[in-house]
């Protein structure tokens, strides 16, 4: 072997995968944007690449392995680079798990959903809708769309008494050509991290990468850059969701205009010559002083609550509010000014019942709050009457189905 002939156990050994990232995605701007925000591990402790979070930090890492990418071409390199990606930004991690939890089969519904926009950038073990054993799923549905498919057909294999996997039994390394026990193939990725952080660290670390792909998108509109080969489903989807749902200026609006307060001041103005004898006069500023009652009893799920505080962030972008945390009480101590500006992670101080009259009694007896809107799940019974404004912010399927019935604003949001 001659000098210039690269020694190719020394070559893999010493794969960096950040020395490559820049040259990967020099074409993928948003990508490459995100990427700088995410650390990258070298690891022989898995057999392909995967995410996890960090519990010391609460952030999200990707892991590799230097053998497996350094047998990949570019084109493959990158496409694992952007699924791994595509995993922390739909937070197939943290936030969208299926009501039964963690298990095989969300593992592969995540990959089928991802893979829909990456068919032709990745290695040949990756599972593509439209091509061998989901040759029957069409492209570019949800992780949750696949998930009731999978579901569906894994309940019919059981009953026709066929050879089906068991989602909670069928255990996988994460990567393979081949098949997991049952039956069902194994994800290109290791997805076996997942499950491993506490859930005050996936609180953390997912709303910290909502963040890092708010600036991400930012950055990429900023500089005229374009999105690189992102379709634009989804392109859509990236914004929609780092998009508030709720039109709080209109909120806002409906406050100011049913409230009695306003704020006036002098107006300086310089005197028109042709009209000297008119003077300064008085301009009005209206201003609502809004309470924010968050619901934090058991039947709020961690997901429901992240996006409460998604929303109260675009919230915030326009005014600044009191934040009352409840369950079947509020806590004085725990109530607090959310400050114009400010951007906030999730937090669960309280994990009770649930009884409105308490925010109800609170806002009613420290006067002066022009709104009152109870961010809940509106399980519990309807609360005695409030002396200022009241909106009920919930999810749409608690919209349709409240436990009370109420003639006050309820606005319903999709998650």
């Amino acid at each position: 072997m001659s000098d210039e002939t690269p020694n190719k156990t020394q070559e893999v050994a010493e794969f960096d995968l950040d020395l490559h990232t820049y040259r990967l995605l020099q074409a993928e701007p948003f990508f490459a944007s995100l990427s700088r925000r995410i650390h990258k591990s070298a690891t022989t402790a898995i057999p392909t690449a995967g995410v996890c979070m960090n519990e010391g930090s609460g952030t999200f890492e990707m892991i590799y392995n230097p053998n497996f990418f350094a047998s990949l071409t570019d084109r493959e390199k990158l496409g694992v680079l952007m699924h791994e990606m595509y995993h922390i930004i739909f937070e197939h991690v943290t936030g969208r798990l299926p009501p039964e939890g963690m298990s095989k089969m969300w593992n592969i519904a995540t990959d089928l959903a991802i893979n829909s926009h990456l068919m032709n950038d990745l290695p040949k073990q990756g599972l593509f809708p439209t091509k061998d054993r989901f040759e029957s799923y069409p492209l570019g549905m949800s992780a949750e769309w696949y998930y009731s498919k999978l579901h569906s057909k894994l309940q019919q294999d059981q009953e026709n008494k066929e050879g089906a996997f068991d989602p909670e039994h069928n255990k996988s390394d994460g990567q393979g050509d081949g098949q997991g026990e049952g039956g069902m193939p194994d994800t290109l990725d290791d997805h076996s991290g997942w499950g491993e952080a506490d859930q005050d660290t996936r609180q953390m670390a997912q709303e910290r990468m909502r963040q890092a792909v708010e600036d991400a998108v930012k950055e990429v509109q900023s500089k005229g850059q374009g999105w690189g080969n992102v379709s634009n489903g989804m392109r859509e989807r990236i914004i929609d969701m780092i998009t508030p749902k709720v039109d709080w200026r209109k909120v806002l609006r409906y406050f100011i205009k049913t409230s009695q307060r306003s704020n006036k001041r002098s107006t300086v103005r310089r005197v028109n010559p042709r009209y000297p004898y008119i003077h300064a006069g008085k301009k009005v500023n209206r201003t609502a002083k809004i309470a924010i009652s968050i619901d934090q009893s058991g039947s709020v799920s961690d997901q429901m609550l992240t996006v409460f505080f998604s929303e109260l962030n675009g919230l915030a972008q326009h005014v600044e509010f009191t934040v009352i945390p409840f369950d079947t009480q509020v806590d004085k101590d725990k109530v607090y000014v959310w400050k114009k500006g400010q951007r906030k992670q999730v937090e669960r101080v309280l994990c009770g019942g649930t009884c409105f009259n308490a925010p109800t009694k609170f806002v009613n007896d420290n006067g002066g709050f022009d709104g009152h809107i109870i961010l809940t799940d509106m399980e519990a019974p309807k609360p005695i009457p409030s002396k200022c404004q009241r909106i009920w912010f919930t999810t749409e399927n608690c919209a349709k189905n409240p436990y009370f019935q109420t003639n006050e604003k309820v606005i319903g949001i999709g998650i």
